[in-house]
């Protein structure tokens, strides 16, 4: 766990990682950043852009290289895109350089939240369902491997969540502070 007070937000699409930072800025009095918000400004083009032109492997080496430089700013909340985790280098980066919540949400619930967005490129399919399935099992571990904290946010308001992180935070930085010592580090290099 980061030395700098930094919380990451990690979690598939659709569990309001976007909405409770901006709580959590306020709550906390910090910046808030969305990684692919920032993507969108550097670059000048929005993602379902970026994912036709370049592809997701093009998307996916952008978003790390922005995970990295992220990640390296003091005392910012992040929220981070789904994908986020799947590059090993942003697990380890998002891991060590601050504190990571994993905002979690059924598959019923981010189907809810998501089924109509034109914005998330990996659900303009057929079946949504079956997609975000699909992205469950494969990323449900590294979300797992990457947090400090996890959080379930299905059928609770953003405000009621936010709450609940920024307590568990002041109780997870106090812990740290009075035992000097953080969780035994976990192998980023698998994929």
């Amino acid at each position: 766990m980061g030395e700098t007070n930094n919380v990451f937000l990690i979690g598939p699409m659709g569990v309001g990682k976007s909405t409770i930072g901006r709580l959590l800025a306020a709550q906390l009095n910090m910046p808030f950043h969305d990684s692919d918000r920032e993507i969108e400004f550097a670059t000048g083009a929005d993602i379902p852009w970026i994912f036709d032109v370049e592809g997701e492997p093009g998307f996916r080496v952008r978003e790390a290289r922005m995970i990295d430089t992220l990640t390296q700013r003091k005392g910012i909340i992040l929220a981070t895109g789904g994908g986020a985790i799947l590059d090993p280098m942003s697990r380890r980066h998002l891991h060590e350089r601050g504190t990571v919540v994993y905002l979690r949400a059924s598959v019923a619930q981010q189907l809810e939240r998501t089924g109509k967005d034109k914005n998330r490129p990996l659900l303009q399919t057929a079946d949504p369902l079956a997609k975000i399935k699909e992205l469950f099992k494969i990323r449900e571990p590294l979300y797992r491997e990457t947090a400090h904290l996890i959080i379930d946010t299905s059928r609770r308001s953003p405000r009621s969540v936010s709450t609940d992180i920024t307590r568990q935070l002041r109780s997870l930085w106090s812990q740290t502070e009075v035992t000097g010592q953080a969780a035994a580090e976990p192998d980023f290099t698998k994929e």
